[in-house]
């Protein structure tokens, strides 16, 4: 089936940052625990929250957002990128931070192909909540059920199921539907 839009994730799908996650971790520890706040045992995520809830998001997010940018700048571009353009609206919904997602699409040249992107830090919550891909299918003037999300992890399969698009991993992508 061909969709009237389709939406990408994009590390691991159509770039992979050059991001050491084990060395954002550790520092994001160390901003929690400068600010006298005990990271528990939580992966980064988990810890991303619990900033959330003690009133030190914007250090956290500043914190791996750094270290996201920087990796966008040396990132890698994966096949899918080059079967872009497409015949129908494209767009990334991310749990990167959008500027390091625009950083990459950028230093790939795969902006111009690209007519929304949505990272964690663009609405008030993270994938799996559907919001940041609504606000993508919105953005495309698409329906969700005529958009299929393309990524890489069962967190984007399970937005897609809530936001009520089709899914499809990025290995299996057939991009040649949607050839411009």
């Amino acid at each position: 089936m061909t969709h009237d839009a389709v939406v990408y994730d994009l590390d691991g799908t159509l770039v992979q940052l050059a991001v050491d996650w084990d060395a954002v971790a550790t520092a994001v520890e160390t901003v929690l625990r400068e600010r006298d706040v005990d990271p528990g045992t939580g992966d980064l995520w988990s810890m991303l929250e619990l900033s959330a809830e003690v009133g030190h998001r914007a250090a956290v997010e500043e914190t791996i957002t750094r270290y996201e940018r920087d990796g966008a700048e040396r990132s890698d571009r994966l096949p899918l990128a080059d079967g872009l353009p497409h015949g129908v609206p494209v767009g990334v919904c991310s749990l990167n931070a959008e500027g390091a997602v625009r950083d990459a699409l950028d230093v790939h040249e795969i902006d111009p192909h690209v007519e929304s992107v949505v990272g964690r830090d663009t609405v008030g919550s993270s994938k799996p909540d559907p919001e940041g891909l609504l606000r993508v299918i919105d953005d495309l003037d698409a329906t969700p059920a005529e958009t299929v999300f393309v990524g890489d992890s069962e967190r984007d399969a399970e937005t897609a199921r809530r936001a009520g698009t089709a899914f499809e991993w990025a290995a299996a992508f057939d991009q040649r539907r949607y050839r411009a």
